[in-house]
Parts: C-alpha cells; sequence; structure tokens
C-alpha cells in the first residue's frame, strides 16, 4: 500500500519491518485471541481434548491471517490538503479541507484519518470512511482557531487501517504538511490627515525627476511598451542594450510604522498584553496606509524593516500593495521580544531622512529613550506616538491604581519635540485613538496658527 499527501508525495510504506510490522499492529481484541489461541492449545495438549485444540489453532490463526492480509493488501490512496484561507486573523477561524483518492482497482477497508494540529488550534481531528470503492473519492473538512498569532504545521495526515475484525490495525503517515499563518488583528481605522495629506497620491506628494540633458541623464534599461523617442542612444552604446530615459514620475507619500519589541518595556503575557495590542495596532495602520497609496515600511528596535528589499526599505512602486502587506503581516505574525534597551537602532535607520509620516507603537520608555525619539521627530514631517501604560495593563480590575511613574513626564518630553503623543490604557480601540491623534494634531496647528506637520 502507498499513501501521497499534499502534492502526490510517497509515504512510508513500512516494508523494512516484515512480519513484526504486521504483528506490531494488532489491536487489543487480535492480541486477545492470539493469547486465548495459545492457551487453548496448551490446555488441549495438558487435558488431552483435540477439540480443544481446533478451537486454539482458530483463535490464533484469525489474527495473524487478518495481520498478513491487511499488511499485503495492494492498493494505493492519495490524499491532498487544503486551507481556506491560508492566512486567518487571530481569533478568527479557517477551515481545512481534506481528500482521499483510491487510486488502485481495488477497493479499501475501514480508513480512519487523523491529522496532527497544535493544541492551540483545538483538538486532533478524526474521520472514520467506512468504504472507498476502486478510482473513488472522500472529502472532510474540520475547523481550526487560534487566538494567539503565530505559524502553525498541520500535518502531516496519518492513515488507520483495519480488517473488517478489528483484529489489526496499521499507519502510514504521509510525507507533507501545510502551514496556517495566525496574522494580527486589523481594526479598521477612519480616512484621518495625520501627515497633513489627503492621500498617497495627493496634491502633497513629492516628485523625483530625472534630467533629460545629455551630460545629467539618469538611463534604465529598455522594457516592452516604452517609447522608442526616449531611447537615450549615447548610454545603449556604452552599456551595450537599449537605454531609454526616466521620465518624471510621481512618488508616492510615505509612512514608517515603528514598533518597540523590547521585552523590558512591556509586561505580561497572553492574546490580552499590552504587547499584543501594539503589534495589533502596528497591523492595522500598515494596512490602512497601503490602502490609501502610502509606501510603507514597518521598522522595529532592532533596526530591521520590512519591506526590507530595496535601498530605503520601503515597499516600491515594483511592488505590488498586496504582497507588501503579506509580507508584513506575515513578519507581525512572527514577531516577539527583542533583548534591546533601547531605541538607537531604530533612529539610526531614520537619520537618512524623508521618511515621510511616522506612526510609533511604544512600551515603558525611560529619559534617554524619550530623548532618541524626539531625535526622531527631527527628521519626519509629521510624528504619531502611542505609548502603552503598561500600569493599567497588568492591573487586575477593581485593584487601587499605584502612584504616577514617570510616564506622564515621558509624553511631555514626546509633546514638546513635536510628536502628537497619547497614552493608550487597557482595552482602547486603535481607531478611536487614532482618530484622538487628528483631533490633537488639529488643535495643535490652530493654536500655532497653521496646518502643521
Amino acid at each position: 500500500m502507498t499513501t501521497a499527501g499534499a502534492g502526490q508525495a510517497e509515504a512510508d510504506r513500512g516494508d523494512k519491518g516484515g512480519i513484526r510490522t504486521a504483528l506490531a499492529g494488532l489491536t487489543t481484541r487480535g492480541r486477545s485471541f492470539l493469547a486465548a489461541g495459545v492457551a487453548a492449545a496448551i490446555c488441549s495438549y495438558v487435558l488431552g481434548q483435540s477439540d480443544l485444540l481446533r478451537v486454539g489453532l482458530l483463535l490464533t490463526v484469525l489474527p495473524l491471517v487478518c495481520a498478513a492480509v491487511l499488511y499485503r493488501t495492494r492498493y494505493r490512496v492519495a490524499g491532498s490538503r487544503r486551507l481556506s484561507p491560508a492566512r486567518v486573523p487571530a481569533g478568527s477561524e479557517a477551515r481545512v479541507h481534506l481528500r482521499m483518492d483510491n487510486v488502485s482497482r481495488l477497493p479499501t477497508g475501514l480508513l480512519m484519518l487523523q491529522d496532527r494540529v497544535p493544541y492551540v488550534l483545538g483538538p486532533r481531528p478524526r474521520f472514520v470512511l467506512d468504504r472507498v470503492e476502486a478510482g473513488g473519492r472522500r472529502e472532510v473538512s474540520y475547523r481550526v482557531r487560534s487566538d494567539l498569532r503565530g505559524r502553525y504545521p498541520l500535518g502531516p495526515l496519518q492513515l488507520r487501517l483495519s480488517d473488517p475484525f478489528g483484529m489489526c490495525e496499521l499507519t502510514r503517515s504521509f510525507s507533507t504538511y501545510d502551514t496556517l499563518t495566525v496574522i494580527p488583528r486589523v481594526e479598521p481605522l477612519a480616512p484621518v490627515r495625520l501627515s497633513g495629506e489627503a492621500k498617497g497620491y495627493g496634491d502633497g506628494r513629492q516628485r523625483s525627476l530625472a534630467l533629460a540633458g545629455e551630460d545629467d541623464v539618469i538611463p534604465r534599461g529598455y522594457r516592452y511598451g516604452d517609447d522608442l523617442r526616449r531611447v537615450h542612444w549615447r548610454s545603449t552604446a556604452r552599456y551595450g542594450e537599449l537605454m531609454v530615459r526616466r521620465e518624471e514620475q510621481p512618488q508616492r507619500a510615505r509612512c514608517t510604522v515603528l514598533l518597540d519589541t523590547r521585552g523590558i518595556a512591556y509586561q505580561g503575557a497572553g492574546p490580552d498584553a499590552a504587547f499584543e495590542w501594539a503589534v495589533s495596532g502596528a497591523a492595522s495602520v500598515l494596512v490602512h496606509m497601503l490602502e490609501r497609496g502610502y509606501s510603507v515600511r514597518l521598522l522595529t528596535d532592532t533596526g530591521n524593516a520590512v519591506p526590507g528589499e530595496g535601498g530605503d526599505g520601503f515597499a516600491g512602486a515594483n511592488q505590488e500593495s498586496a504582497d507588501a502587506a503579506g509580507l508584513m503581516m506575515d513578519t507581525l505574525a512572527v514577531i516577539d521580544h527583542s533583548d534591546g534597551a533601547g531605541l538607537s537602532r531604530a533612529y539610526d535607520v531614520l537619520r537618512g531622512g524623508n521618511e515621510g509620516l511616522l506612526v510609533a507603537f511604544l512600551g515603558d520608555l525611560d529619559e534617554d529613550q524619550a530623548a532618541v525619539l524626539g531625535r526622531m521627530r527631527q527628521r519626519s514631517p509629521g510624528a504619531v506616538a502611542f505609548v502603552l501604560d503598561s500600569d493599567t495593563w497588568v492591573r487586575e480590575p477593581g485593584d487601587v491604581p499605584g502612584p504616577l511613574d514617570g510616564s506622564g513626564d515621558r509624553l511631555r518630553m514626546l509633546r514638546e519635540a513635536g510628536w502628537t503623543a497619547l497614552r493608550v490604557p487597557r482595552g482602547a480601540s486603535v481607531d478611536e485613538l487614532w482618530r484622538q491623534a487628528d483631533r490633537e494634531r488639529r488643535g495643535v496647528a490652530a493654536a500655532g496658527g497653521g496646518e502643521g506637520p
């Protein structure tokens, strides 16, 4: 017998064990029959009862014949698994579809199908397939759900064969598995103007110019559909391939989402912890800004930027927004606390300037980190900070609030540096804080007599 998983992969047939493999598959009933047969044969010899010997032989031979027949069965079974969807937000359900095909000319016996899943996704699913005719097909499905983000392997499938008498069971494992990605929850956000621009391609857009002069031209390789009048012959002769002049092109407005992952900045664990709220908030802003046409990147305190390809780390014009969103969501699905103690690495990445709107999700801050954030603000035309109040996130309902720490001073330092800084209490709505940040920015701009950054 041969089984196959998703992609028709060959599974372990278990030929090396020979008869030992077949005997190891005897069930409790089969072993009981075998033991009773041996005992009856011994008693018939001691008592001199030939009829009892016949009974003993029958009890002994039956499980052995069932094991041999089951082991020597030569039908082939192919299986596949399909996830719908393969990427699901935390707290939502995904459905797993299993398909079994009997690709042999013989009908199968009783089949018991079991799929391996991590315990966080729910109980291990088991199905019983009574009989699959030659060339037949069976489809079953089950649901999985997780409140914890992450990447979870599904499989491999296990197929258990049983004879009609229930004397023997053999297990065959499929060789392939699939991965379910549980991404952070994404909350829809209101279309506010935190950066002072209407949209990613609006009036506030920047433009990148390519000079068309003979000396200052910036050529690129010819692409199908380019106007032949833009061919730059001097560069073509130099590089040995057809080159064209770059035209003036709009550059999408930019947004950098900074996620503070320092382990010392957060307290508590679990799906309702402060760090999980920060990850969910970062995911919500990333998706929102991509939908509005911004070039977006995710930056952590370790200095790592996603997408990481290209010179500046932003999702460029050659990368579709859906692909960029998927890459950043996959990163946030498995992101964890870092061992860093500061935000200096993130500041080094931002020192180049021209970062666009900066949105930061921060944990506990000390005076030094607040000063680093103040310098970050100088590199961005607009900056919004959501600072999580760890005291309220770890405090149980009904507990008396402790004495005030320095979080108020840190917020004041950020605001004096030009940040729109908000404290995030436990259970706060990302959308409501997003709207509040816009209201505070407008209030500051009105008090200053201008539109503001």
